[in-house]
């Protein structure tokens, strides 16, 4: 007689494309019945599900004293059997978060809360609320190591902190990275078309707002012009500082180095800027950006502030993939680049070690594992009082409880 399969049901503000993979990848792990149910929100658009059931259920905004709050009804409409395991967003602005929890709690229902476990803008009440959330829950997921172990040093349960690290999918960038290296003559057409030869390149790849500090990039190629002749920089996203940037440019009097590409989404498109670089320049605010860079072997220079950083950020270590620079510090950040400019041996060896990194330790399949790794967790705690156990409980293998 087959065991029965786990009902794993995920809520989220959202289902961008980025994510497709991960969920897809967890539907493929056996024992797994995955529904995602999601909300919409502005500049991130929803992609179609590929691999796995999805729901799409509108929020409802509730404005609170200047702040918006939510109230998603999947999180409570899924507290309940026949769910196995629920997962929810790890967001003290949705109002039904904690119902949700208590909820769930009542039922027998073992929950995970998923997220950042931090706050860049955080405050106390901010802090208050989310960890007072995260005792009602059966365990925690966090994007990145570091979050946490400050949990664990702080009096957490360590059997309840796991970690599914934020990753990006692979396939597409190392697909188009093969075949534009397959076709060394097109590539170098493209780069002496775009005037990106003899170099160095300065490329930049992200929505142009204030706080990725961009114009520090701009001061910093000013300073290093006299010294690299054919140094160029390649901005590559569109937004509100568009205008800004190219003013500042002229005033630099850099605007003859710069190349604005506006958008592009096409990874076959976007294959040979990458591939025709030598240093990704990202001055602050870096997601998963740097792992897009690091799977074309380019290394990575931006701010050492973590907080001013997304999760992501722990996959850059100083001096073997990339470099930090002092936070806001344009002439810093100048001096860095042309210590990285200057030292070819480096530059050789950390972009080796940024493809690495990319395509072995934050693959999808890894974060996965650390998801798997917590829905696994919570199962057992619930075992005890259930006849039946589902599959993914006595698979197996390994628990990859922090990867």
């Amino acid at each position: 007689m087959n065991a029965p399969r786990v009902r794993l049901v995920f809520q989220q503000p959202a289902l961008p494309k980025y994510r497709v993979p991960f969920f897809r990848e967890l539907a493929r792990r056996p024992g797994i019945d995955l529904c995602i149910c999601h909300a919409r929100r502005p500049n991130l658009p929803n992609a179609p599900a590929d691999g796995f059931v999805a729901r799409y259920v509108p929020d409802r905004p509730v404005q609170v004293g200047g702040i918006t709050l939510y109230w998603h009804a999947p999180q409570w409409q899924y507290a309940a059997p026949p769910t196995d395991v629920l997962v929810l967003t790890w967001d003290v602005h949705f109002l039904s978060l904690v119902p949700a929890l208590l909820r769930a709690r009542a039922n027998g229902v073992p929950t995970i809360l998923w997220g950042h476990g931090y706050s860049k803008q955080d405050a106390g009440w901010r802090r208050a609320a989310r960890e007072g959330a995260a005792r009602l829950a059966t365990a925690l997921v966090f994007y990145n190591r570091t979050v946490a172990e400050r949990f664990i040093e702080a009096g957490w349960d360590p059997q309840r902190i796991h970690v599914a690290p934020n990753s990006l999918d692979q396939a597409p960038i190392q697909s188009a990275r093969r075949q534009w290296l397959a076709r060394s003559q097109e590539l170098a057409a493209f780069a002496s078309a775009h005037q990106l030869c003899p170099g160095p390149v300065l490329l930049f790849v992200a929505r142009l707002d204030r706080e990725r500090r961009v114009d520090l990039l701009l001061r910093a190629v000013a300073g290093l012009a006299a010294d690299h002749p054919h140094l160029r920089a390649v901005i590559i996203g569109t937004g509100p500082q568009m205008s800004a940037l190219k003013s500042l440019a002229a005033s630099l009097g850099i605007a003859g180095r710069l190349t604005f590409t506006g958008a592009v989404y096409d990874e076959q498109n976007l294959a040979p800027w990458f591939l025709s670089s030598t240093l990704m320049c990202f001055p602050s605010n870096m997601g998963l950006s740097l792992l897009h860079a690091f799977g074309y072997g380019l290394p990575v220079v931006t701010t050492g502030n973590l907080n001013a950083h997304g999760p992501e950020i722990e996959a850059l270590r100083p001096g073997e993939n990339g470099l930090f620079y002092r936070d806001g510090d344009a002439a810093d950040l100048e001096a860095t680049l042309r210590r990285a400019l200057a030292d070819r041996d480096l530059l050789q060896r950390m972009s080796r070690e940024a493809h690495r990194t990319a395509t072995e330790l934050y693959s999808i399949e890894r974060m996965a594992d650390g998801m798997e790794g917590a829905v696994r967790y919570c199962l057992m705690q619930a075992g005890r009082k259930r006849r039946s156990v589902p599959a993914l409980m006595i698979r197996d293998g390994k628990d990859p409880k922090m990867v």
